[in-house]
């Protein structure tokens, strides 16, 4: 998706879980540019918020915090339940070395402008800008 400041990305999924899962999925390559690694520990996460968009935005800040504050780069995403305020998740994940293969993108933050999640006929899509 065409922004002028940040990248902008188009996320589909045929329900609310495979959208949420396409989400995390397509944020992991867009830092490290390569297939997922394969997993070595799991971590469970759960997300409260206001609505969905706010939902989204702070899925996808958890997967970047892990990313950056913990080097654990994600694997997998096995999404328990989620609803349009609530998701809980266990999410497989392998060790990301700082030192190893240079990171793709340096992504700063998940914002909330332009932020879009809908049903868009049979499948669900997601509109989000990061902040490079």
């Amino acid at each position: 998706m065409d922004h002028t400041a940040d990248l902008g990305i188009i996320v589909y999924g045929k329900d609310l879980k495979d959208l949420f899962e396409s989400a995390a999925l397509a944020l992991t390559h867009l830092m490290t540019g390569a297939p997922p690694a394969p997993g070595t520990g799991t971590t469970r996460v759960s997300v409260d918020a206001g609505d969905i968009e706010d939902l989204m935005v702070r899925w996808l800040g958890e997967i970047l915090y892990l990313f950056q504050g913990e080097e654990k780069q994600l694997s997998g995403v096995d999404i328990i339940s989620v609803s349009p305020v609530r998701l809980d998740a266990v999410l497989e994940t392998a060790r990301f070395d700082p030192e190893g293969p240079e990171i793709a993108r340096d992504i700063k933050a998940v914002t909330y402008h332009g932020i879009q999640v809908a049903r868009r006929g049979r499948h669900w899509e997601a509109r989000i800008i990061l902040d490079l």
